[in-house]
């Protein structure tokens, strides 16, 4: 069954897990403190529709991503599944299947792994010829920002941001980028369109040539999945839209724009069709960010609007993020869990890891892992700074393989416990998130890793004996839970 932005909300209500908003909410700053408010809420609060934007005919959709079960929903994981892991299982057991024999296999090995080219085929978008997204279709003066209810989150923002449109473009190689990029609401036809340093929309404007245009086209809405996949760190070489293919176990329609070359998926609430000339800079900011801070005004690229096309009755997506937890706190949980297979089978020696909403995403990573040599947590924190978006990881502590890194008490306590900070702590210097305010310099400043694990004379060289931890024994502890009811307590 085709799955879309609305009928996730219909799913969401029919859950009681979404609340229509039927006062009037102003655009400015009241609806994003309404949403930030909600967020904070136990487990995630609902997600909200607002019905009556101030001045505006179309409803507002915000905090729909913000709890694990809704999460799980829109990537359409059942209960009865071991939910974000689940997926994170589906990936490790595909490069398993992939991978070729150590010993080179057989023929028969070779046909085993027929299935897997033939499942991968069934991932791959789907061009078709109509889509919703274009019952209605404007162009030139008609295609007006002015329309589309679009938020002001924060006091000091530059001005109204877009920050659930995923914007769809290409490289000149052919290769698909789909990113969530916030867009600042200049006039009613032209975007800020931040593409930051390190992320792929940025690379592919560097292959236009000067005066050429690059088409850009901003989807809304679709298939649920799709607005995880926009943020998650994929190599460059895999297409977002495939990755949605995969988590939704079947190819995304998408249907070719009215005014540029690009596929956008049809079933989007809403698309906004344009062009960034590469050369063109214009500041854009500051803007409220997860950071919790204000990120500055800088020199970005404008996209220029030629077409808006959206259903007969669409419905916007929008969030608001700053000091967490905020609705992509749960898209960082999806991250976290989906991605810790890749990661274990570069680093087999990881047990689990933990990505903690304080954080920001990757200023804090915390590791339990198998230690089995001298300087076993340098080997791997170092790896992890060399992988992906991992790069932008300020703060890394390892713990052994039997903590919880999730237990942010039983980590507290190791790393207060186990660790002499001239044995057990590494500084180094690497690339940051350039919304990454504390560095000296743009884009690049230190990093800290912690060896919180237990230390032992044959890795760690350590000369005394290390104490034991301070334990009941197993049977006392299943004695005392089979009785627990008669000590009245």
């Amino acid at each position: 069954m085709a799955r879309d932005f609305q009928t996730f909300l219909r799913q969401l209500e029919l859950a009681g897990d979404l609340r229509r908003i039927k006062a009037e909410v102003d655009l400015y700053l009241e609806m994003a403190a309404i949403a930030s408010r909600v967020a904070k809420m136990p487990s995630g609060g609902p997600a909200l529709l607002f019905e009556l934007p101030k001045n505006k005919q179309t409803p507002v959709a915000m905090n729909v991503y913000g709890s694990r079960r809704r999460m799980e929903m829109a990537l359409g994981l059942d209960q009865n599944e071991r939910g974000l892991d689940h997926v994170g299982d589906r990936i490790e057991k595909l490069i398993a299947d992939a991978l070729p024999r150590p010993d080179g296999g057989n023929f028969f090995d070779k046909l085993s792994k027929l299935p897997v080219l033939a499942s991968m085929s069934g991932w791959m978008p789907k061009i078709v010829r109509n889509g919703k997204c274009q019952e209605v279709i404007k162009k030139g003066q008609d295609a007006s920002l002015s329309s589309l209810p679009v938020l002001t989150t924060w006091p000091e923002d530059g001005g109204p941001y877009i920050t659930m449109g995923m914007s769809h473009l290409r490289h000149k190689d052919g290769r698909r980028n789909m990113g969530l990029y916030r867009l600042q609401v200049y006039d009613d036809s032209t975007l800020g369109f931040h593409t930051q340093l390190h992320h792929d929309g940025d690379r592919a404007r560097y292959g236009f040539s000067q005066g050429e245009r690059m088409p850009v086209s901003v989807a809304f809405g679709g298939d649920p999945a799709l607005l995880y996949a926009a943020t998650a760190p994929l190599p460059p070489f895999i297409s977002e839209v495939m990755f949605t293919g995969f988590l939704i176990d079947g190819g995304v329609e998408m249907v070719k724009c009215v005014t540029n070359d690009i596929e956008v998926p049809a079933s989007s609430e809403l698309v906004i069709e344009g062009w960034v000339d590469p050369q063109e800079l214009r500041l854009e900011g500051p803007f409220g960010d997860h950071t919790g801070y204000y990120s500055p005004a800088d020199q970005y690229p404008v996209l220029h609007i030629e077409a808006i096309t959206h259903r007969n009755d669409f419905i916007f997506p929008a969030t608001v993020v700053g000091p967490p937890p905020q609705e992509d706190a749960y898209l960082g949980l999806a991250t976290e869990r989906i991605f810790l297979p890749l990661l274990r089978l570069m680093l087999p020696e990881i047990r689990d890891m933990h990505l903690p909403v304080a954080g920001a995403f990757h200023n804090l990573v915390i590791v339990s892992m198998k230690k089995e040599y001298p300087g076993h947590c340098n080997k791997v924190m170092h790896s992890i700074w060399g992988m992906g978006q991992m790069m932008f990881t300020k703060c890394i502590i390892f713990v052994d393989e039997d903590i919880d890194p999730h237990d942010m008490q039983e980590v507290l306590f190791r790393v207060t416990s186990n660790v002499d900070p001239k044995r057990d702590i590494l500084f180094t210097d690497g690339p940051l998130d350039v919304l990454d305010h504390a560095s000296d310099v743009f884009a690049f400043g230190s990093k800290i890793g912690i060896d919180a694990t237990r230390k032992n004379k044959p890795f760690d060289r350590y000369p005394r004996q290390w104490p034991k931890d301070l334990t009941y024994p197993d049977d006392l502890l299943h004695k005392i839970e089979s009785r627990w009811n008669e000590y009245g307590i």
